[in-house]
């Protein structure tokens, strides 16, 4: 099977379907992991096997993603095979997923300077596996195999400490750093572009039904420990405070913390890239 590759550039608002634009740049995330992978390989003989089976075996990255679901997903329902079974079909049909992954993988390179290499999030980091795990689960919901995705987002829960609902809408380029205990709802909307630190919830307010919970504009950074609670929207590049309660919308490019949360500072330039929880608080 041949190297993915793609030709178009990324999309900027979360995909509603199963047809997304494929981002350039995926074959070269492939070169870069196998090379990553040969490396530690050769510097560290005692994983060698285990980076050939994660890596080095594979043809190409929707392959080894697959067996990544595979290897962390399964369980005594879904054994290993089965799961690949499910992710490779995923993977298959809907060619975004890779994409997606790819992107996240690029995000976290770009954003947690704790990185040396792709193959630390790709075999190690738990925020990129529940991404990688939520979009098969998504995939399935689309389907129609909601009880299957119900299955996922459990094992999910028990493996990564992650709570994400197959229903909701992620974009790509996503960077969910440390992840335990993160929580998104079933109707929740995650743009394109957004970091989330441990302990954020996007969440309802209550017992109601339908859209109830929380739109989040491209670019966003959202602190550690924050919750924003209900249909509210949180525009572009907006940055929430770690451990704030957000209950009203937020503007584009606004900083808000406190509980409940309030504006308190200006503008930063494209705050998910550079991780930037400084403000200067306005009285």
């Amino acid at each position: 099977m041949a190297a993915d590759t793609s030709q178009t550039a990324p999309a900027s608002a979360p995909a509603s379907g199963n047809v997304r634009p494929i981002p350039s740049g995926m074959g070269q995330v492939w070169s870069r992991l196998r090379f990553d992978a040969a490396s530690a390989a050769a510097g560290e003989p005692m994983l060698a096997s285990m980076l050939n089976a994660a890596v080095l075996r594979h043809d190409s990255f929707s392959e080894a993603l697959a067996h990544r679901v595979a290897e962390k997903m399964a369980d005594a329902q879904l054994d290993a095979l089965q799961m690949h079974h499910v992710a490779r079909a995923a993977f298959a049909a809907a060619p975004h997923i890779a994409a997606d992954a790819a992107r996240d993988m690029l995000a976290v390179d770009e954003r947690d300077p704790a990185v040396r290499s792709l193959l630390q999030p790709f075999l190690y980091f738990k925020g990129f596996h529940a991404l990688l795990c939520y979009r098969v689960a998504h995939w399935l919901w689309r389907e129609g195999r909601e009880t299957l995705a119900f299955h996922l987002q459990s094992r999910m829960s028990e493996r990564f400490g992650v709570d994400i609902h197959p229903a909701a809408h992620l974009g790509s380029g996503l960077m969910i750093d440390h992840a335990t205990s993160v929580v998104i709802g079933e109707t929740a909307v995650v743009g394109d572009d957004v970091s989330i630190l441990h302990e954020v919830t996007l969440g309802g307010t209550g017992a109601e039904t339908g859209d109830r919970h929380p739109k989040i504009g491209r670019g966003v950074l959202i602190g550690a420990g924050a919750k924003v609670l209900g249909n509210i929207k949180v525009g572009e590049a907006a940055r929430i405070a770690a451990g704030s309660v957000v209950l009203q919308d937020v503007p584009a490019r606004c900083t808000v913390a406190g509980v409940p949360a309030r504006p308190v500072g200006g503008a930063c330039a494209e705050p998910s890239r550079t991780m930037d929880q400084t403000f200067t608080h306005e009285d």
